[in-house]
């Protein structure tokens, strides 16, 4: 399917869907609405990873120090009480397990992204702080993406403090995650940039992205979703083609919004035809319509 038959479809398609695909440190070859803000979702999890990283390398942190497993958070809201989150919208039992134990933050990280752990990420945002998430953004040149609040920080939320990304922000910092591996660049040493990578191609919820590819495709991918929302963000490494970078966002936020299951169809969906035109991206680009550059980084 060509990049005028690509958007033509996805026209036809209810809601707002985002998308950013090209090869590793380059311009992208196909952008659609890629500078639409959406709400975060777990995908916000990819920048307290890299904020964790970065820390750590500073001396700040020790990976492998325990620290304690608590559920009380202190709240972006200033003045708001501590919050806690549920384990009933966690994905992941282990870390509630270890709940009034200890834990390795290396450990946590990992938790955060191969089964999106909500416990997991707001204990690693407690030790990090939201500043060195937010320096994250500032390295890769984000335009729109913030982090402004932990996962189920109501009070924050009330507040209108939340978390957004757009298509391009999360490809510029997946970019600057893989390109980092091999030569040192913007966000940390090309060991931490390869570390990230090693727990982003660990990720067991192979879903919406995943789900476009051959079963056995080497993927550094981190998606999110809730109710109207889902998001996948992935460096695909094709056996048999340059690596590239798939970035889809979707939000609908009609009171019938599509059902999760078929957002997710959607993503994979969208990721199968860029798939197919692994070979030669540029087959994507619409007619007369170059693909934006990435955001600059600074």
């Amino acid at each position: 399917m060509a990049g005028d038959d690509l958007h033509a479809w996805l026209d036809r398609e209810p809601g707002m869907i985002s998308v950013y695909a090209g090869p590793l440190g380059a311009p992208p070859v196909w952008t659609r609405h890629a500078e639409a803000t959406h709400y975060a979702a777990s995908t916000m999890k990819l920048a307290v990873l890299a904020a964790l990283h970065r820390v750590a390398e500073a001396g700040d942190l020790d990976l492998d120090a325990p620290v304690e497993v608590v559920n009380s958070f202190t709240s972006a809201r200033p003045g708001a009480p501590p919050y806690s989150c549920r384990r009933a919208y966690d994905n992941d039992g282990e870390v509630w397990d270890r709940l009034g134990g200890q834990a390795p933050l290396r450990w946590l990280a990992e938790r955060m992204i191969v089964r999106s752990s909500n416990l997991a990420t707001n204990l690693v945002i407690e030790h990090v702080g939201r500043p060195a998430i937010a320096e994250v953004w500032r390295l890769v040149g984000a335009r729109h993406s913030v982090t402004g609040r932990g996962i189920e920080d109501f009070a924050a939320r009330e507040a209108q403090i939340t978390n957004l990304v757009t298509a391009a922000d999360l490809a510029a910092l997946l970019d600057a995650i893989a390109t980092g591996a091999t030569r040192p660049g913007p966000l940390a040493s090309p060991g931490g940039c390869a570390a990230m990578l090693d727990v982003l191609c660990a990720q067991q919820i192979r879903q919406d992205i995943a789900e476009g590819l051959p079963a056995d495709t080497r993927l550094a991918h981190k998606n999110g979703w809730v109710r109207g929302v889902r998001h996948g963000a992935a460096v695909v490494y094709p056996d048999d083609a340059d690596a590239y970078l798939l970035v889809v966002c979707t939000t609908d936020d009609r009171t019938d919004a599509r059902d999760d299951v078929d957002a997710r169809q959607l993503v994979a969906d969208i990721s199968r035809r860029v798939w197919q035109a692994r070979h030669d991206l540029t087959i994507l680009t619409p007619t007369g319509s170059p693909a934006a550059p990435p955001p600059s980084r600074r």
